[in-house]
């Protein structure tokens, strides 16, 4: 009798896994048939009147609370709406993520993105050594290894794909074909990034993301858990770490910037301090999204602190 209630919950999981695809799919067949401005700027405005009447608004507003105190209520409403109007634009933008990217070296101002760090990308693609660029979810950041990719610099992009397996297929065959190398977020993938820097080459990750039973670290002034596999690489493989960034410009243009190398912390015997590394990787990120606070997903539960288990400490 279990195993068959069980079947039935999985298989009704599926089907409302499939009803939620077809749905977005309509979506974005609707959206297709729009000009790409007015079809990301539909988004945002459906998005600022839908967002507020979710419950991850709530947590919004309580992450809110807690990182800018000295704000009214009105001022952290206001960041919250942006961020719903930027996440219905990103996912707006993946159906026309192959026209977004216009960047000519020749005319650098006259197209959608802009790029800081032209220099940068093209000497990290000739040098015969492995790095790592690393990112948070601030703008479009899925154009940045479009952008990178533009260079000539391949990059093996980590990523966490979605739930549902129908939604993530698609945005798999989006990504790929834009993008190049996609390496899931599964267990075992550090093996799989470890094979790509042993190769010389280049990986790159968002590190903004909350990490079950990951280091304990500080995100604007509050206790989190941080994933320590970026400076862990770091340390095995002695490469270079490159900051990366996006940022949302107003007429649905973008910035991106390659910023250069940062020198991680090492203890006293010269080696690199994964603690340290992670709570430097923290720190930038929190600059950033102070900058712009209204592009990052501040909808997600990153100060959550998992249990643990005593007896595996």
């Amino acid at each position: 009798m279990k195993r068959l209630v069980y079947r039935l919950s999985k298989r009704l999981k599926q089907v409302n896994y499939w009803l939620i695809a077809r749905a977005a799919m309509a979506a974005i067949w609707l959206l297709r048939c729009l000009p790409p401005d007015s079809a990301l700027n539909f988004a945002d405005r459906v998005a600022r009147k839908l967002g507020p009447l979710t419950s991850r608004h709530r947590i919004a507003l309580d992450n809110l609370r807690h990182a800018y105190p000295d704000l009214s209520e009105e001022e952290r409403q206001s960041i919250a709406l942006d961020m719903w109007g930027n996440m219905a634009r990103l996912g707006a933008e993946y159906i026309f993520l192959d026209r977004l990217f216009d960047f000519d070296p020749q005319m650098p101002s006259n197209g959608r993105v802009e790029v800081i760090g032209v220099e940068r990308f093209l000497r990290l693609r000739d040098e015969n050594k492995p790095h790592i660029l690393f990112t948070a979810h601030l703008g479009n950041f899925e154009l940045l290894p479009v952008g990178a990719a533009s260079f000539g610099l391949d990059v093996a992009v980590l990523f966490r794909p979605p739930n549902n397996p129908y939604i993530a297929d698609y945005i798999f065959s989006t990504r790929h074909s834009a993008m190049g190398q996609l390496l899931a977020s599964t267990p075992g993938v550090a093996f799989a990034l470890s094979r790509v820097l042993e190769r010389g080459g280049n990986i790159g990750a968002l590190v903004d993301q909350k990490f079950h039973r990951g280091i304990r670290a500080r995100f604007f002034g509050r206790e989190c858990e941080t994933s320590p596999l970026l400076p862990k690489l770091a340390r095995q493989y002695e490469c270079d770490v490159y900051p990366a960034r996006c940022i949302r410009l107003p007429g649905n243009r973008f910035r991106l910037e390659l910023m250069e190398k940062i020198e991680l912390p090492r203890d006293a015997a010269g080696t690199i301090d994964v603690k340290a590394s992670a709570q430097l990787l923290n720190d930038i990120v929190e600059g950033w999204v102070r900058e712009t606070p209204g592009q990052w997903m501040w909808f997600h539960q990153r100060w959550k602190i998992g249990k643990r288990n005593p007896k595996k400490r």
